[in-house]
């Protein structure tokens, strides 16, 4: 068993930047990919990042593209996600996710629109509000 803590939400102006942490505890060693999420109320969770434990960052969707970067510090167990030039339509619940398969695994479930049935463990969310 993973678990998953978030932290680091909160609001800020449009154009501000915020960075979410997520710690990872228990079986970390079993982890292939770690992931952030984010939802709206209505809306499907969407991917946002997602990074291998060697570190590569795999995915980002155009819409945070060049402005979102996903980290992680090995030693800590925590991935991070940087968001800059922060947007009204961040607003939202942002998820940690973790899944025992691989990040290519989860790209490809990420195109076919089932990511969220490729995730093995979930962090209870952090709320990101981006004001105008």
């Amino acid at each position: 068993q993973v678990r998953l803590v978030e932290s680091g939400g909160g609001s800020v102006q449009s154009g501000g930047s915020l960075r979410l942490s997520c710690a990872a505890s228990g079986d970390t060693g079993s982890i292939g990919c770690m992931a952030w999420f984010r939802q709206t109320t209505g809306t499907e969770r969407e991917a946002v990042a997602n990074i291998s434990p060697e570190g590569r960052a795999t995915y980002y969707p155009g819409s945070v593209k060049g402005r979102f970067s996903i980290s992680q510090d090995n030693a800590e167990n925590t991935v991070y996600l940087q968001m800059n030039q922060l947007k009204p339509e961040d607003t939202a619940l942002y998820y940690c996710a973790a899944t025992e398969k691989t990040c290519g695994s989860l790209y490809a479930a990420i195109v076919q629109g089932q990511a969220k049935l490729f995730v093995d463990y979930w962090g209870k969310g952090t709320l990101v509000t981006i004001s105008s």
